[in-house]
Order: structure tokens, then sequence, then C-alpha cells
């Protein structure tokens, strides 16, 4: 071929290559990430033993249509594979097999041609290998045809298996089938001749085990890399943008759903994939259903609304609630019970420090409210302040927005909100001034050895700046549809 029709052909390739990839985000975690974390597990494992992780199933919506897959946090965290249908194998030690030496496997779905015409390509083995790294991947029929010997190991380290994988499905072999196998492989192991008698459950003590491994990844997942609060920093940061939007936007006709609107459409447009978990919008004594999702209000009006949502950036999500005044101004009682949840999260946030943990936290934040509402008789004794503040404090986050830990002391580099509320329904035992107000404030925040960081505080938390922030002009100002019940 000729020397200048190679160089262009050449040219033409490469060029097309950086173009292809130049259409998708730069910023994912790269293969020595992912590879880096699979040693530190395999550091931590016992002797002679190996890990399985499965894939998260694929959930139906209605009849033949899926959700949006989603991956298993912990195969994600240690593969950066985010394809449905497969398993990843850990050893502790390498591995010899017919001449190869090797410490993980990975078995992996390959579409078929028909698959790929509606889903599109999938990574499939090679691109397992070229995009992630991984060096030991099969097609997943492999992990069914070529059973791995689990009775040579001293112990089988796996996750519980949920009851949520479906048998049917297009997809061969699919999840259901390699649980089985799996099933299969670890049922027919020999029991060892000097294995003890359980007398709690009189079974053969055997070398499965469904209990150290979550230990092992929250060991792992609970302190994060620079790599990782770059993202969770990026998660939060669209977090704040969409709450800022909506601050500027509210107006008391505002639906409830279109207040959800606006923030998930801020999350999209800085490149956010999902939402972190089901966004939480609730106006007036909706505000006081901790996990209300209706979000189904036609007009808000003068009530308070509650926006407690997270923008999922790559895996990582933040978690980030404001609750604001729909008309723009806090009244007399709104900001009593605003301006008392945020003395107590002040108070929280100040003990996100190394060697605390979540139970102190909590309770400073705790002691501010049950006083507070003590002293504005809205209860007549601390101990039913909890009535008023059901829920915990604190939770991590990261790759699932109440991350993966192991409830000790924190350390420099966990993050984790802060999130007391006072909710206060309809028909409370209390003065009914006080019904239907429904607080609370969240903040993710960074633990370091110089005190803590408030990874969300571009979104304004006091109720002074909240009420600046409504008085500014809004995108949203002009943005007007046609009357659709009008025919227009």
């Amino acid at each position: 071929m000729n020397i200048k029709i190679t160089l262009a052909l050449l040219f033409f390739i490469l060029t097309n290559v950086v173009s292809a990839q130049s259409d998708l985000p730069q910023d994912y975690l790269n293969s020595e990430f992912h590879q880096d974390r699979r040693e530190a597990l395999r550091k931590s494992m016992p002797e002679n033993s190996v890990a399985i992780f499965f894939a998260n199933p694929v959930r139906n919506r209605a009849n033949d249509v899926n959700f949006v897959y989603h991956q298993d946090p912990n195969f994600h965290y240690l593969t950066g594979l985010n394809d449905p249908h497969s398993v990843l194998v850990i050893f502790s030690e390498d591995q010899e097999e017919e001449g190869h030496t090797f410490n993980e496997t990975v078995y992996i779905y390959e579409r078929s041609a028909r698959y790929k015409i509606y889903m599109g390509e999938g990574t499939g083995v090679k691109g397992a290998k070229e995009k992630l790294g991984l060096t030991h991947v099969y097609p997943a029929q492999d992990f069914i045809d070529k059973p791995i010997d689990f009775s040579k190991f001293d112990k089988i380290l796996f996750r519980e298996i949920g009851t949520d994988v479906r048998k049917s499905g297009r997809e061969q072999p699919n999840l259901y089938a390699l649980i089985e196998q799996f099933k299969t492989s670890i049922n027919t192991i020999p029991m060892p001749e000097d294995k003890e008698i359980d007398s709690r459950s009189t079974e053969l003590v055997t070398v499965v085990d469904n209990k150290t491994l979550r230990t092992l990844m929250a060991n792992l997942r609970e302190v994060k890399s620079e790599e990782e609060l770059k993202l969770i920093k990026k998660a939060v940061e669209i977090s704040c943008v969409g709450q800022i939007e909506v601050m500027k936007a509210m107006h008391p006709e505002m639906s409830e759903n279109e207040t959800q609107g606006i923030h998930e459409m801020v999350f999209k447009k800085y490149g956010a994939e999902f939402e972190g978990y089901p966004s939480i919008v609730g106006a007036g004594n909706n505000g006081c259903i901790l996990h209300y999702e209706m979000n189904n209000k036609m007009e808000i009006g003068n009530e308070l609304i509650l926006m407690d949502l997270g923008a999922e950036y790559h895996g990582y999500t933040a978690d980030v609630t404001r609750t604001i005044p729909a008309n723009g101004k806090f009244s007399k009682e709104q900001k009593i019970i605003y301006d008392l949840v945020y003395d107590a999260q002040e108070a929280g946030i100040a003990a996100m420090v190394v060697g605390s943990d979540a139970r102190k936290v909590d309770k400073v934040a705790r002691d501010v409210i049950y006083e507070g509402l003590l002293k504005l008789e809205i209860i007549d004794s601390l101990k039913h302040g909890r009535t008023y503040f059901p829920h915990g404090t604190s939770h991590h986050i990261g790759l699932d927005v109440h991350d993966l830990n192991n409830r000790g002391p924190f350390k420099e580099n966990m993050i984790l909100t802060v999130e007391p509320g006072i909710y206060i329904p309809e028909n409370s035992r209390c003065d009914k001034k006080w019904w239907g107000i429904g607080v609370r404030i969240e903040d993710d925040i960074l633990v370091t050895k110089n005190g803590p960081i408030n990874f969300s505080a571009l979104a304004p938390r006091k109720s002074d700046e909240i009420e600046k922030m409504m008085e500014r002009d809004s995108v949203f100002d002009k943005f007007q549809l046609p009357n659709l019940d009008e025919g227009q």
C-alpha cells in the first residue's frame, strides 16, 4: 500500500477513535483505581479464600420494559463494569491453570447480535479488557460450563444473595442461571472431616461465609480516595445548583412535581446520570412524611416546601435538603422552627471531627432540638422529643446514598450527612399554629484532620440567606407553556 494512503488511513482511524472517545465524559474513575481497590481487598482476605461478587439484577418496570440498569455498588467499585449478568471472582492467592497464573476472573454477558440491535454493544469481553484493564475475562457462559472448584478453598466469601432475581429474560445466561450455578457448586462441596457440629443449627460448619465480605468492603468504602471525593463533590455541587435555581424560581402556584422537575433538569444539565434516590419534594404537611415520594400536590401556596434531592454523578451520590417558604418569606412560626433546626445542624457539623462518631453527632443535634421544642411548649417533656425528630442525624454517602460503613469512629476522608429535622404533622398534640410545619436541613460534610468541610455550602442554609436568594430573578420566569386544558 502507498505510504501516503497508509498514513492517511492511520490518521482517519486515530481521528475517529479520539472523536468517539471525546463524546463521553472524561472524568470517570480510571482502571488503576479499580485495580488498586481489588488489590486492597485481596490483601484483607483470609488465606486460601475466594470472594464472589454478582452484578445487580435487571429489574422489570412493566411487561417487557425494564428499569434503567444500575450496577451493584461493590461490583462497580471493584471493576468499573456496569453490565448486568456478570460475575467477579477474586482469589486471595495466585491460581494456576493450564500454564496461566491469575488472581481474579471476570465473567461478562456477551450480547447476541439481535440483542445488540435493541440495546447496543455492551462492554463484552473485549471491551472489559481494553477499557477497564481487566486481563482474565471470559463470557458468562464459562462460569456455568467450566465451574470453579470451590472445594479447594478454606473460605468462600460472598454477600447475601437477594430474592429479586428474575428467572425469565431474553439474556442467556442471565444472573439467575449464574447464581444457580454458584449455589450448586458450593452445595456439592464435600464436608471436611475435621469440622465440628454447630450446636445452634445442628449443621456442619462449612467454608461458606456470607458475613465477612460486607465488613471487608465497608473497611474499603467508608474512607474515600481523592478520586472519589472529586466525583462526590461534583455531585453535591450539582445538587446545590438545583436547590439555588428552585429558590429563585419558586412561587406559591408552583406544584411539587414542577419543583422536582427543575431540580432534575439541573442534574442532567451538569451531566449527572441519575438521581441518587427517589426525589422527595413535600409541601406543607407532605414535608412531615420522611420519605414522601408522590410529589403530586398541585399548588404549594404559602407553605414550606422540603426538598431532599441528590444528583448521582458517575455512580456517586449527593444528599442535600433545603426547606424554603414558597412565597419567599418565612412566617413567624416557620422561622422559629427553621432556625431551631439550623442551630441543631450547626452543633452537629461542629461534632464532625476525627475520632467522633455518628452517635455523638446525633446526640448534640438532638439535644438542641429537644430543648428548643420544650421551650416552645410543643412537647411537655424531653422524652417526647423523638415524636417530632424521629430519624437519625447522619449517614455515610458515596456509591450508595446510605453508603457502606462499619459504624465506627470517624476517620479522615469519610463523608457523611448532617440532617436534623422537625416534623409537626396536622393533628399533632401541640398548638395548631405549628401544624403542617416540616423542616429538614441536610448537608454533606467531609471529615478532615483540620475539622469538617461542608461540601454543600453553595446552597444557602440560613433563613435570611434563603429569603435573599429567593428575591433574585430566575431563568424560568419567562418559561411559559400553552394551557393544554384550554386546547391552546
